[in-house]
Protein backbone atom coordinates (compact mmCIF):
# COMPACT_ATOMS: atom_id res chain seq x y z
CA UNK A 1 0.00 0.00 0.00
CA UNK A 2 1.18 3.52 -0.84
CA UNK A 3 1.50 6.37 1.64
CA UNK A 4 0.16 9.60 0.15
CA UNK A 5 -1.20 13.05 0.97
CA UNK A 6 -4.86 14.02 0.68
CA UNK A 7 -4.29 16.11 -2.44
CA UNK A 8 -3.86 12.88 -4.40
CA UNK A 9 -7.41 11.72 -3.64
CA UNK A 10 -10.13 12.64 -6.15
CA UNK A 11 -13.90 12.71 -5.60
CA UNK A 12 -16.51 12.56 -8.36
CA UNK A 13 -20.30 12.55 -8.63
CA UNK A 14 -22.97 11.40 -11.09
CA UNK A 15 -26.77 11.23 -11.04
CA UNK A 16 -28.00 7.65 -10.98
CA UNK A 17 -30.19 6.51 -13.87
CA UNK A 18 -31.38 3.56 -11.77
CA UNK A 19 -31.77 4.33 -8.10
CA UNK A 20 -29.19 2.51 -5.99
CA UNK A 21 -27.21 1.22 -8.99
CA UNK A 22 -23.78 2.81 -9.28
CA UNK A 23 -23.01 4.70 -12.46
CA UNK A 24 -19.96 3.64 -14.46
CA UNK A 25 -18.30 7.07 -14.60
CA UNK A 26 -18.48 10.45 -12.87
CA UNK A 27 -20.22 13.37 -14.58
CA UNK A 28 -18.03 15.78 -12.62
CA UNK A 29 -14.81 15.46 -10.63
CA UNK A 30 -14.94 18.00 -7.82
CA UNK A 31 -11.96 20.18 -6.90
CA UNK A 32 -11.96 19.83 -3.12
CA UNK A 33 -10.82 21.72 -0.05
CA UNK A 34 -11.39 18.75 2.26
CA UNK A 35 -12.80 15.25 1.97
CA UNK A 36 -13.83 12.37 4.21
CA UNK A 37 -15.65 9.22 3.14
CA UNK A 38 -15.64 5.84 4.87
CA UNK A 39 -17.70 2.70 5.35
CA UNK A 40 -19.38 2.13 8.71
CA UNK A 41 -21.41 -0.45 10.57
CA UNK A 42 -24.10 -0.76 13.21
CA UNK A 43 -23.65 -3.52 15.77
CA UNK A 44 -26.01 -5.49 17.96
CA UNK A 45 -24.42 -6.25 21.35
CA UNK A 46 -25.05 -9.72 22.76
CA UNK A 47 -26.40 -8.94 26.24
CA UNK A 48 -26.46 -12.61 27.35
CA UNK A 49 -24.81 -13.54 30.63
CA UNK A 50 -22.47 -16.51 30.82
CA UNK A 51 -21.76 -16.69 34.54
CA UNK A 52 -19.17 -13.86 34.65
CA UNK A 53 -19.38 -10.15 35.42
CA UNK A 54 -18.02 -9.03 32.03
CA UNK A 55 -20.77 -7.20 30.17
CA UNK A 56 -21.01 -9.16 26.90
CA UNK A 57 -19.67 -12.23 25.08
CA UNK A 58 -19.75 -10.59 21.64
CA UNK A 59 -21.40 -8.47 18.97
CA UNK A 60 -22.64 -8.88 15.40
CA UNK A 61 -22.89 -6.51 12.44
CA UNK A 62 -26.54 -5.76 11.68
CA UNK A 63 -26.21 -2.86 9.21
CA UNK A 64 -23.66 -1.35 6.83
CA UNK A 65 -23.45 2.11 5.32
CA UNK A 66 -21.02 4.77 4.15
CA UNK A 67 -20.85 8.45 5.06
CA UNK A 68 -18.79 11.28 3.68
CA UNK A 69 -18.32 15.02 3.59
CA UNK A 70 -17.05 17.10 0.69
CA UNK A 71 -15.98 20.72 1.09
CA UNK A 72 -15.02 22.77 -1.92
CA UNK A 73 -15.25 26.03 -3.78
CA UNK A 74 -18.58 26.67 -5.47
CA UNK A 75 -18.34 26.16 -9.25
CA UNK A 76 -21.01 26.95 -11.81
CA UNK A 77 -21.52 23.51 -13.42
CA UNK A 78 -20.83 20.72 -10.91
CA UNK A 79 -22.75 22.51 -8.16
CA UNK A 80 -25.93 21.86 -10.13
CA UNK A 81 -25.83 18.15 -9.23
CA UNK A 82 -25.38 19.03 -5.57
CA UNK A 83 -28.35 21.44 -5.77
CA UNK A 84 -30.41 18.69 -7.41
CA UNK A 85 -29.50 16.33 -4.58
CA UNK A 86 -30.42 19.02 -2.06
CA UNK A 87 -33.81 20.07 -3.44
CA UNK A 88 -34.86 17.16 -5.64
CA UNK A 89 -36.40 18.91 -8.64
CA UNK A 90 -34.93 20.71 -11.66
CA UNK A 91 -36.36 22.35 -14.76
CA UNK A 92 -34.02 23.52 -17.52
CA UNK A 93 -35.12 26.38 -19.75
CA UNK A 94 -34.39 26.96 -23.43
CA UNK A 95 -30.90 27.90 -24.49
CA UNK A 96 -30.07 31.59 -24.25
CA UNK A 97 -27.50 33.00 -26.67
CA UNK A 98 -27.12 29.47 -28.09
CA UNK A 99 -24.99 27.93 -25.31
CA UNK A 100 -26.34 29.26 -21.99
CA UNK A 101 -29.01 27.45 -19.98
CA UNK A 102 -31.06 28.50 -16.93
CA UNK A 103 -31.69 25.64 -14.48
CA UNK A 104 -34.37 26.15 -11.83
CA UNK A 105 -34.15 23.89 -8.77
CA UNK A 106 -37.19 23.45 -6.52
CA UNK A 107 -38.20 21.24 -3.61
CA UNK A 108 -39.55 17.89 -4.81
CA UNK A 109 -42.43 16.82 -2.58
CA UNK A 110 -41.18 13.26 -2.22
CA UNK A 111 -39.19 11.13 0.21
CA UNK A 112 -37.10 9.89 -2.73
CA UNK A 113 -35.03 12.75 -4.07
CA UNK A 114 -32.62 11.84 -6.90
CA UNK A 115 -29.71 9.68 -5.80
CA UNK A 116 -26.06 10.10 -6.78
CA UNK A 117 -23.06 7.83 -7.12
CA UNK A 118 -19.91 9.06 -5.41
CA UNK A 119 -16.53 8.08 -6.91
CA UNK A 120 -13.34 7.99 -4.83
CA UNK A 121 -9.98 7.65 -6.52
CA UNK A 122 -6.78 7.43 -4.47
CA UNK A 123 -3.35 5.89 -5.03
CA UNK A 124 -4.28 2.69 -3.15
CA UNK A 125 -7.82 1.82 -4.26
CA UNK A 126 -10.79 3.26 -6.15
CA UNK A 127 -14.38 2.97 -4.92
CA UNK A 128 -17.92 3.70 -6.09
CA UNK A 129 -20.60 4.53 -3.52
CA UNK A 130 -24.12 3.95 -4.82
CA UNK A 131 -27.36 5.46 -3.50
CA UNK A 132 -25.64 8.58 -2.16
CA UNK A 133 -28.20 10.91 -0.60
CA UNK A 134 -27.44 14.39 0.64
CA UNK A 135 -27.80 14.80 4.40
CA UNK A 136 -26.98 18.50 4.63
CA UNK A 137 -25.57 21.32 2.52
CA UNK A 138 -23.81 24.41 3.86
CA UNK A 139 -23.17 27.46 1.68
CA UNK A 140 -20.72 30.11 2.84
CA UNK A 141 -19.98 33.44 1.16
CA UNK A 142 -17.58 35.57 3.16
CA UNK A 143 -14.76 38.05 2.69
CA UNK A 144 -11.29 36.68 2.05
CA UNK A 145 -12.12 33.34 0.40
CA UNK A 146 -13.87 31.71 -2.53
CA UNK A 147 -17.59 31.05 -2.11
CA UNK A 148 -17.70 27.55 -0.60
CA UNK A 149 -20.02 24.66 0.07
CA UNK A 150 -19.87 21.66 2.39
CA UNK A 151 -22.00 18.65 1.46
CA UNK A 152 -22.61 15.67 3.73
CA UNK A 153 -23.74 12.37 2.16
CA UNK A 154 -24.91 8.92 3.26
CA UNK A 155 -24.75 5.97 0.87
CA UNK A 156 -24.32 2.25 0.45
CA UNK A 157 -20.97 0.68 1.33
CA UNK A 158 -18.34 1.34 -1.33
CA UNK A 159 -17.57 -1.19 -4.08
CA UNK A 160 -14.10 -1.42 -5.59
CA UNK A 161 -13.68 0.18 -9.01
CA UNK A 162 -11.12 1.34 -11.55
CA UNK A 163 -11.44 5.07 -12.17
CA UNK A 164 -9.76 7.72 -14.32
CA UNK A 165 -10.46 11.23 -12.98
CA UNK A 166 -10.90 13.98 -15.55
CA UNK A 167 -11.78 17.51 -14.45
CA UNK A 168 -14.12 19.90 -16.27
CA UNK A 169 -13.28 23.56 -16.88
CA UNK A 170 -15.62 25.55 -14.62
CA UNK A 171 -16.17 29.08 -13.32
CA UNK A 172 -15.87 29.99 -9.65
CA UNK A 173 -17.55 32.62 -7.48
CA UNK A 174 -15.80 35.15 -5.23
CA UNK A 175 -17.16 37.41 -2.45
CA UNK A 176 -17.20 40.41 -4.82
CA UNK A 177 -19.64 38.46 -7.00
CA UNK A 178 -22.22 38.25 -4.20
CA UNK A 179 -25.24 40.31 -3.23
CA UNK A 180 -28.10 40.04 -0.74
CA UNK A 181 -31.56 41.60 -0.93
CA UNK A 182 -34.52 41.57 1.43
CA UNK A 183 -38.10 42.59 0.61
CA UNK A 184 -41.57 42.18 2.04
CA UNK A 185 -42.35 39.46 -0.54
CA UNK A 186 -40.80 37.60 -3.47
CA UNK A 187 -42.17 39.99 -6.07
CA UNK A 188 -40.35 42.89 -4.44
CA UNK A 189 -36.87 41.35 -4.50
CA UNK A 190 -36.01 42.52 -8.02
CA UNK A 191 -36.40 46.20 -7.16
CA UNK A 192 -35.03 45.94 -3.60
CA UNK A 193 -31.76 47.60 -2.68
CA UNK A 194 -28.66 45.50 -2.08
CA UNK A 195 -27.70 45.24 1.58
CA UNK A 196 -24.03 45.59 2.53
CA UNK A 197 -22.94 42.43 4.36
CA UNK A 198 -19.65 40.80 5.34
CA UNK A 199 -20.86 37.23 5.06
CA UNK A 200 -23.90 35.04 4.56
CA UNK A 201 -24.27 31.38 5.47
CA UNK A 202 -27.08 28.99 4.57
CA UNK A 203 -27.72 25.41 5.73
CA UNK A 204 -30.13 22.99 4.07
CA UNK A 205 -30.88 19.88 6.17
CA UNK A 206 -32.55 16.80 4.67
CA UNK A 207 -32.95 14.52 7.73
CA UNK A 208 -32.23 11.34 5.74
CA UNK A 209 -32.99 7.90 7.12
CA UNK A 210 -31.94 4.40 6.05
CA UNK A 211 -34.81 2.25 4.79
CA UNK A 212 -33.83 -1.25 5.89
CA UNK A 213 -35.39 -4.69 5.56
CA UNK A 214 -35.07 -8.11 7.16
CA UNK A 215 -32.71 -10.30 5.16
CA UNK A 216 -29.95 -7.80 4.37
CA UNK A 217 -27.35 -5.62 6.09
CA UNK A 218 -27.51 -3.12 3.20
CA UNK A 219 -30.08 -0.36 2.83
CA UNK A 220 -33.09 -1.03 0.63
CA UNK A 221 -33.20 2.74 0.16
CA UNK A 222 -32.16 5.99 1.83
CA UNK A 223 -35.06 8.38 2.26
CA UNK A 224 -35.12 12.12 2.86
CA UNK A 225 -37.63 13.40 5.39
CA UNK A 226 -38.51 16.98 6.31
CA UNK A 227 -36.40 19.70 4.73
CA UNK A 228 -35.31 22.69 6.81
CA UNK A 229 -33.31 25.82 5.95
CA UNK A 230 -31.49 28.14 8.34
CA UNK A 231 -28.83 30.79 7.94
CA UNK A 232 -26.99 33.79 9.29
CA UNK A 233 -25.44 36.97 8.03
CA UNK A 234 -22.87 39.42 9.38
CA UNK A 235 -22.80 43.13 8.64
CA UNK A 236 -21.37 46.35 9.99
CA UNK A 237 -23.90 47.68 12.48
CA UNK A 238 -25.38 50.97 11.29
CA UNK A 239 -29.13 50.63 11.88
CA UNK A 240 -31.70 48.50 13.72
CA UNK A 241 -33.71 47.24 10.74
CA UNK A 242 -33.11 43.53 11.33
CA UNK A 243 -33.54 43.92 15.09
CA UNK A 244 -36.84 45.77 14.56
CA UNK A 245 -38.08 43.08 12.19
CA UNK A 246 -37.08 40.37 14.66
CA UNK A 247 -38.91 42.01 17.55
CA UNK A 248 -41.98 42.71 15.43
CA UNK A 249 -41.99 39.11 14.11
CA UNK A 250 -41.91 40.47 10.56
CA UNK A 251 -41.42 37.91 7.79
CA UNK A 252 -39.35 38.88 4.76
CA UNK A 253 -38.31 37.38 1.44
CA UNK A 254 -34.55 37.07 0.83
CA UNK A 255 -32.38 36.70 -2.26
CA UNK A 256 -28.77 35.54 -2.21
CA UNK A 257 -27.08 35.95 -5.59
CA UNK A 258 -23.63 35.20 -6.99
CA UNK A 259 -22.82 36.61 -10.45
CA UNK A 260 -19.34 36.13 -11.88
CA UNK A 261 -19.09 39.33 -13.92
CA UNK A 262 -15.43 38.52 -14.69
CA UNK A 263 -16.56 35.77 -17.08
CA UNK A 264 -18.81 35.99 -20.14
CA UNK A 265 -20.75 32.94 -21.31
CA UNK A 266 -22.66 33.06 -24.56
CA UNK A 267 -22.39 36.63 -25.87
CA UNK A 268 -23.29 38.80 -22.90
CA UNK A 269 -24.30 36.58 -19.96
CA UNK A 270 -22.45 35.57 -16.79
CA UNK A 271 -22.36 32.43 -14.65
CA UNK A 272 -24.90 33.03 -11.89
CA UNK A 273 -26.45 31.35 -8.86
CA UNK A 274 -29.60 32.84 -7.32
CA UNK A 275 -31.23 31.48 -4.16
CA UNK A 276 -34.65 32.85 -3.25
CA UNK A 277 -36.18 32.28 0.18
CA UNK A 278 -39.89 33.10 0.09
CA UNK A 279 -40.30 33.69 3.81
CA UNK A 280 -37.64 34.18 6.48
CA UNK A 281 -37.99 35.29 10.07
CA UNK A 282 -35.12 36.58 12.15
CA UNK A 283 -34.43 34.76 15.40
CA UNK A 284 -31.30 36.42 16.80
CA UNK A 285 -29.58 39.80 16.58
CA UNK A 286 -26.22 40.10 18.31
CA UNK A 287 -23.68 42.95 18.22
CA UNK A 288 -19.97 42.70 18.98
CA UNK A 289 -18.41 45.62 20.88
CA UNK A 290 -14.69 44.93 20.73
CA UNK A 291 -12.86 48.07 21.91
CA UNK A 292 -10.61 48.24 18.88
CA UNK A 293 -13.04 46.79 16.35
CA UNK A 294 -15.75 48.13 14.09
CA UNK A 295 -19.09 47.16 15.67
CA UNK A 296 -20.73 44.39 13.69
CA UNK A 297 -24.02 42.53 14.02
CA UNK A 298 -24.76 38.85 13.45
CA UNK A 299 -28.31 38.04 12.40
CA UNK A 300 -29.73 34.48 12.45
CA UNK A 301 -32.76 33.52 10.40
CA UNK A 302 -34.90 30.53 9.51
CA UNK A 303 -36.77 29.96 6.26
CA UNK A 304 -40.41 28.91 6.28
CA UNK A 305 -42.85 27.65 3.68
CA UNK A 306 -44.85 30.53 2.25
CA UNK A 307 -48.46 29.55 1.65
CA UNK A 308 -48.96 32.68 -0.47
CA UNK A 309 -46.06 31.79 -2.78
CA UNK A 310 -46.45 28.00 -2.48
CA UNK A 311 -42.73 27.56 -1.84
CA UNK A 312 -39.93 27.92 0.69
CA UNK A 313 -36.83 27.85 -1.45
CA UNK A 314 -35.88 27.91 -5.13
CA UNK A 315 -32.50 28.23 -6.78
CA UNK A 316 -31.52 29.18 -10.32
CA UNK A 317 -28.16 28.29 -11.84
CA UNK A 318 -27.10 29.84 -15.16
CA UNK A 319 -24.24 28.11 -16.98
CA UNK A 320 -23.33 26.29 -20.19
CA UNK A 321 -24.39 22.86 -18.89
CA UNK A 322 -27.29 21.69 -21.08
CA UNK A 323 -29.02 19.47 -18.51
CA UNK A 324 -28.91 17.74 -15.13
Amino acid sequence: MTKFIGRLADIGIAKEASRGTAESAASFWLPKVSLSIDDGIEQAIDESSVGVIEDSPGAAVIAKFAEGEIEGNLYDKSFGLILLSALGGVSTGSAQETTVYPHTFSVLQSAQHPSLTLFLDDPNQDYKYALAMLQSLDLDVMLGQYARYKASFRSKVGATATLSPSYTEENHFLPQHGSLKVASDLSGLGAASTIDIRSVKLTISKNVEDDRKVGSVDQADILNKELSVEGSLELVFNDNTFKTQMLADTAQAMRIRLTNTDVTIGSTLNPQLTIDLAKVQFSSFERGYGNGDVVTATVDFKAFYSIADAEMLTAELINTQSSY
